[in-house]
């Protein structure tokens, strides 16, 4: 098996984990506040992999500079963007909704890829992207029309940013080491949460917190997040994308909603229409366009 063709099996298993957790977040941002959540979440995340680098891989410290900490505040940056849009919009919409409004971005990355990656995009990549797009559509407003509640709102925002991020990351990713650069920009992410939850949240005393914390559904969500889809995820996300385009990043993370629909439908009670499902349909297929029909990644090698 190729490096382009691991990396794009292991971004889905990212997708995969992604979507397959909307609905534990879901619950947990329901007792403690979205941006709370957030900033244990991936300050968690990044003392985690903090710590995977000081015991196996500590000469990659050595390597950090200036620049490599500004940049991976760029992505932070952006990643805050989606996720606290994303974790708040949570309150106010389905699981459904929202994994398929995050999936929206799989139409932006193409035209960042353009503007910033300088990519001859294919034909085919376009016709993948606009068949994920129309999935997107399909399943998200079957049975309800064209209405957007407050929470699609904000989840579209979100969707900008982790297009934002996934285009940045085609930039960087290739310049550096993907360990510290998952690490910093966890911390970047972490921190501006911490900020933003002490801006805009209301202060819990300590008891309260403590006790909102240690509810048994809030330790498993922030078990899950901090490990699985946060630290390791996007350790994963960033070695991948030295293998392939942004592009078929974004094609392969538009499945990400497919797996929510199916953990709101098994465990949330959530309903899929036959219109919705058609949309699945085109999700995939867009997906197995892009796999078959990419053209080869470019090494993006010039300063930006």
């Amino acid at each position: 098996m190729n490096r382009s063709r691991a990396a794009d099996l292991s971004l889905l298993l990212v997708a995969m984990m992604w979507g397959c957790t909307f609905l534990i977040v879901q619950h947990a941002v329901r007792v403690l506040p979205p941006m709370a959540f957030n900033s244990v979440r991936f300050l968690g995340a990044a003392l985690l992999l903090a710590i995977i680098i000081t015991v196996f891989y500590r000469s990659q410290w050595k390597e950090m500079t200036l620049k490599m900490l500004l940049h991976s505040c760029v992505l932070g940056l952006f990643l805050f963007i989606g996720y606290a849009f994303q974790t708040a919009g949570l309150l106010y919409t389905t699981t459904s909704n929202a994994g398929f409004i995050t999936g929206l971005s799989v139409v932006l990355v193409p035209f960042l890829s353009f503007a910033l990656l300088r990519h001859s995009i294919s034909k085919y990549t376009w016709f993948s992207a606009l068949l994920a797009a129309a999935g997107l559509y399909l399943l998200t407003f079957s049975g309800s029309g064209m209405s957007l509640n407050r929470g699609d709102l904000l989840i579209f925002v979100c969707a900008i940013g982790f297009a934002l991020h996934i285009g940045y990351t085609g930039i960087y990713a290739g310049r550096y080491p993907a360990l510290p650069l998952a690490a910093l920009q966890m911390a970047v992410v972490g921190l501006l949460s911490l900020a933003a939850s002490a801006l805009t949240e209301p202060v819990s005393d300590p008891a309260a917190l403590f006790e909102q914390l240690t509810r048994p559904h809030v330790l498993w969500a922030l078990a899950v997040s901090i490990g699985p889809t946060s630290a390791f995820a996007f350790w994963i996300q960033t070695v991948c994308q030295k293998y392939t385009t942004p592009s078929r990043v974004a094609i392969i993370f538009a499945t990400e909603p497919v797996f929510a629909a199916l953990t709101g439908i098994l465990f949330a009670g959530e309903r899929l229409t036959f219109i919705g499902g058609i949309g699945c349909v085109c999700i995939l297929a867009g997906m197995v366009v892009a796999e078959l029909k990419s053209v080869p990644p470019k090494v993006q090698s010039e300063a930006v």
